[in-house]
């Protein structure tokens, strides 16, 4: 059976943008027949994520990533359907999840590398697992609960960058449902601005790319800043770093803006930005979900709930065909998404059902 894949073509170098050449499309021969263990998926929705910027270089720079290599097929988050099974977790017609899912129309994967997924748990929206009821969900929401020490009806005012994308925007609504009493948002147009204020909850947005952020976000949260959930880290977080209150916290969730460029993450502060927060013991400590796989279960049943309320609204961009992949991923890398992003693989009619 011929399948299509994609693989890296090339290296950006550890200070250059990505770029469409980085990635190509090949067709390969699916073996006719799997092996005892093992599994004949379909894929349904790849995912795209910031972090796989790293994983083009030849060292990632994190202990926990592996870098991806070339000319091999390139992975991430994935849900596909089981076609065929000779393992014995798993039947014809299960929707199965992994983080290390190949870019590939059809694959066979180790069935040992697979989690089953209930369609009921997000309403038969099945990419909802690579998103807010899968792992950028539960970054969200154990990085607020192990790092952002919020207090119901404490007054605390959160502040989020990147607060349009994956994470960004669940984050800010989590913040509202742990008990934070107001959250800006801080994106990059006018139209994520509205999103976040209009639809999912934000108190007020930022739009960094008009007008001083510093005056903006001074306006906007008079009496400082007591939790930064921070996605992009540079010039962006040192200005609100700046406005954080005493004894605050920063969430480290991820640091885009630096993800082009050699260094350590997290990355280190300016010495007059490094200054204030000792000064202000400002909590700023290297968050890594994998850590809280004990939190997992719970956590994607308290996402779930909440979108079964309404209380948690997703978004995603959507994008079909393996052959957009490279697209997807440089959109992402550049702001082009509101929400998830998400590359649509082939679609599963039997979901019209639920």
């Amino acid at each position: 059976m011929i399948v299509q894949r994609v693989v890296l073509n090339s290296r950006p170098g550890k200070n250059g943008n990505p770029v469409a050449e980085n990635f190509r499309v090949e067709e390969v021969n699916l073996p006719d027949n799997i092996n005892e263990g093992q599994v004949q998926v379909r894929t349904l929705y790849l995912s795209v994520d910031p972090y796989m910027r790293c994983r083009m270089n030849e060292d990632t720079g994190s202990d926990y990533i592996s870098p991806w290599q070339l000319s091999q097929v390139v992975d991430g988050g994935g849900i596909g359907i089981i076609e065929e099974s000779k393992h014995t977790n798993f039947t014809k017609g299960d929707f199965v999840t992994s983080f290390y899912w190949p870019w590939q129309t059809k694959v066979i994967l180790d069935g040992n590398t697979l989690e089953k997924v209930d369609p009921q748990l997000v309403d038969g929206h099945l990419s909802y697992f690579l998103g807010a009821i899968g792992m950028p969900g539960l970054t969200s929401l154990i990085g607020i609960q192990e790092k952002g020490h919020i207090t119901a009806e404490s007054n605390q005012t959160m502040a989020v960058s990147g607060a349009a994308g994956t994470c960004g925007s669940l984050a800010g609504q989590i913040g509202h449902l742990m008990g934070c009493s107001r959250v800006v948002g801080i994106c990059g147009t006018p139209e994520k601005c509205l999103l976040l204020t209009s639809e999912l909850g934000f108190d007020a947005a930022i739009n960094y790319k008009e007008g001083s952020v510093a005056e903006q976000l001074h306006e906007l949260c008079p009496s400082g800043v007591d939790v930064y959930f921070d996605n992009v880290g540079g010039d962006i977080s040192d200005t609100v770093i700046s406005q954080m209150n005493q004894n605050s916290h920063i969430i480290l969730c991820g640091q885009i803006s630096q993800y082009n460029k050699d260094v350590p993450y997290p990355p280190p502060l300016p010495s007059a930005v490094e200054a204030i927060r000792k000064e202000r013991n400002i909590t700023r400590e290297r968050f890594l979900v994998l850590t809280f796989k004990d939190k997992f279960a719970s956590g994607i049943l308290q996402l779930s709930q909440w979108f079964k309320e309404g209380k948690l609204k997703i978004k995603e961009t959507m994008i079909n065909g393996l052959e957009n992949m490279r697209a997807a991923f440089q959109s992402m890398m550049t702001g082009g998404n509101i929400g998830k992003q998400i590359v649509c693989i082939s679609e599963e009619t039997s979901l019209l059902s639920l």
